[in-house]
């Protein structure tokens, strides 16, 4: 699903934000991504979503080669995965049903699926009860639960999701991280990106450890380095 080949990362004023980093995600895995901040976590994150592109090294999701990718391209990886933001990135004006349907209908896809599929996934998130409501009228977990809905939505393979627990209470965190292993028993490929290490040693999953853009560890559900 996601393969990361020596890559390193120079900004224009010089910083090297990734240092050689190599590492794998295997189709049905579900790993953290840790590090302080400055560690280079970010950048990660933009190379893999082909925000910024490596200063050397190769990068592989989903099938698609990164640095060969054309820019008319683009659309079509991030549609092959679902991204969920620490600030929830709503749209405001339309409601629960309105944002998680946004992001079938940007995409073409025919009215009678987002029918099916809108209220289905919020079925699974907790929020059926929810669907006429607005963003404002919801607490931090349940804005998070809806931006999970969204990256849902379309069925993909692969889910990275960005500090997603940063901006709710410690319960909240912890049902969150629930629903995304959920989602990770029934297939679907999970990155989590956090600094929240009391949830990473409640969850004992894979954890990838950056530190100064470098890779510091790598260790595996049953305690060893792979």
């Amino acid at each position: 699903m996601i393969n990361f080949d020596s890559v390193t990362k120079i900004y224009s004023n010089g910083t090297k934000a990734i240092d050689d980093v190599s590492f794998s995600v295997k189709k049905g895995e579900f790993a953290f991504i840790v590090g302080a901040s400055g560690a280079g976590k970010s950048t990660l994150l933009k190379l893999l979503l082909r925000e910024e592109m490596p200063s050397s090294g190769s990068i592989t999701v989903n099938g698609y080669s990164l640095s060969d990718l054309r820019p008319k391209d683009i659309p079509e990886l991030r549609r092959s995965m679902g991204v969920v933001f620490q600030d929830f990135r709503l749209i405001d004006s339309m409601t629960v049903y309105e944002n998680v349907e946004f992001a079938l209908r940007v995409t073409n896809v025919p009215s009678k699926n987002i029918r099916r599929r809108v209220p289905y996934v919020l079925q699974l998130v907790g929020l059926a009860d929810k669907a006429r409501s607005y963003p404002y009228q919801l607490s931090g977990g349940q804005q998070q639960r809806v931006a999970l809905a969204r990256a849902l939505v379309n069925n993909p393979a692969l889910i990275i999701a960005d500090e997603p627990t940063g901006n709710i209470d410690p319960q909240m965190s912890y049902e969150i991280v629930e629903l995304l292993n959920e989602i990770n028993r029934c297939g679907t490929t999970i990155l989590m990106v956090t600094h929240e290490h009391r949830l990473v040693r409640e969850f004992g999953k894979r954890v990838i450890t950056i530190r100064k853009g470098k890779l510091d560890s790598d260790i595996s559900v049953k305690g060893g380095a792979l």
